[in-house]
């Protein structure tokens, strides 16, 4: 599918030209331990896998993986795609709405880790649902998340991204997000993830539907 290829060679974060040998040597060793970790959970279980079995199979030292990633949890759920999102939302035209601005966004990053590995993104989505220590740390980051999206609000409207207003909305739309995912995972992962996405932004850009979908 083009739209997909197209996704991946603007959101790929390690095959991007711009980035120096050392940065992307360091994504490449945090994908390595993602890779690496996807792979025991599957065979293994999450609760079974350690970060010295994680070492060993991405073929470095616990240490490293500390270095890149504090936590097991993060390993999971951490990746590049926030920072990556937040550029092309500043590419987008200055006069386009917001909200399509972000569909275009969401749209292009479900497209590449759809079209990368789909096993994934359900196996992290399958995580939160059934692990507490990931669904907490998944809430916990959404107030990074959150800051980025205010930031960007911000540069488009001029309001201040410290406001009431803009947080509630940076938030709204991060736990929105999250929320799709839960409900994606606790569906059997019926439907297709971009339509659920879409009634989210529905929600926000319109309110509550006056009946159910």
């Amino acid at each position: 599918m083009s739209p997909m290829t197209a996704a991946r060679s603007r959101f790929s974060p390690a095959d991007r030209p711009q980035l120096g040998l050392r940065e992307r040597k360091k994504i490449k060793t945090r994908e390595a331990i993602r890779d690496a970790t996807y792979a025991l959970i599957k065979e293994q279980g999450y609760d079974a896998t350690t970060i010295e079995q994680i070492a060993d199979r991405a073929e470095v030292s616990p240490s490293t993986v500390f270095r890149y990633f504090p936590t097991k949890e993060d390993i999971v759920l951490t990746d590049e795609y926030d920072p990556l999102m937040v550029e092309e939302l500043r590419a987008r035209p200055a006069d386009e709405s917001w909200i399509d601005s972000l569909r275009h966004v969401i749209h292009m990053a479900l497209d590449t880790m759809m079209a990368e590995d789909p096993e994934v993104v359900r196996m992290r989505a399958h995580l939160g649902i059934q692990i507490p220590a990931v669904r907490s740390r998944m809430v916990e980051s959404m107030s990074e998340t959150g800051r980025l999206i205010r930031e960007s609000i911000a540069e488009r409207t001029g309001l201040d991204p410290d406001s009431l207003e803009v947080r509630v909305y940076a938030m709204s739309l991060t736990g929105g997000l999250m929320e799709v995912y839960m409900h994606w995972a606790e569906n059997d992962f019926r439907g297709e993830l971009r339509d659920l996405v879409d009634r989210a932004l529905d929600v926000l850009e319109h309110g509550l539907p006056t009946e159910n979908p």
